[in-house]
């Protein structure tokens, strides 16, 4: 990861500024010097300079985006070669799972959820069938009702409980992988590094190409 990382000094934006600022000195004086013959040869001498300003105007322009981009990708390819924020990645995993384990497990919060659902259930049963304040039919129509409930409330805790089973074991499961899933991440991190480069690869490439149009304009009518 470290070898990815680019010197600090290489791409300082201060550096690309003085750099673009002189390449423009050197253009405007070449510029002046092959553009002043072109007025003495009459009308169509304009021409020529009325491109190279245009072609200026579009350098001007190409070069500032590039030194933001520049500047853009520095700070993302140290960002995805800093070990220490992939570690952290990590830790924030770990501690993701070892919250969510403590919920699940089987003597946690989520087991006990439906024991006491259950557990409501059955007593309310039991309570409703030695209840004498109601009519006869009125008890067995109560009674009924709760049986079904403590059916359908039985039936929903060994779902939630064969979910919380499955979901305990994948999580322990990735706590063991732990390692791996570092590499993994650090391998995501250089991928992203490489395609910043190949990304900055293109600009710069076509910041040549405005550049290089801008020299060939840089010439007297009939040259």
């Amino acid at each position: 990861m470290k070898n990815l990382k680019f010197g600090p000094a290489a791409l300082e934006r201060p550096v690309v500024q003085r750099a673009l600022a002189l390449a423009f000195v050197l253009l405007l004086l070449v510029s002046i010097a092959a553009v002043r013959p072109a007025f003495a040869a009459g009308p169509d001498a304009i021409t020529p300079v009325e491109d190279f300003s245009k072609e200026l105007d579009k350098l001007k322009k190409s070069f500032g985006d590039l030194g933001r981009k520049i500047d853009e990708s520095t700070k993302a390819i140290e960002g995805y070669s800093d070990v220490e924020k992939a570690r952290k990645e990590i830790e924030d995993l770990r501690g993701a799972v070892a919250a969510l384990l403590d919920a699940v497990a089987d003597n946690g919060g989520l087991a006990t959820l439906g024991d006491k659902a259950l557990g409501r259930a059955r007593e309310k049963l039991k309570e409703l069938e030695q209840d004498t304040r109601f009519k006869p039919e009125e008890r067995a129509f109560l009674v009924e009702q709760w049986r079904k409930l403590r059916d359908d409330t039985e039936r929903a805790t060994q779902e939630l409980g064969g979910a919380r089973t499955r979901f305990a074991e994948l999580l322990r499961t990735l706590q063991a992988n732990e390692d791996f899933i570092d590499e993994l991440v650090q391998i995501r991190q250089a991928q992203k590094v490489i395609e910043v480069i190949h990304q900055l690869t293109r600009d710069i490439r076509g910041a040549s190409d405005q550049l290089q149009r801008l020299i060939g304009a840089i010439k007297p009518p009939g040259a």
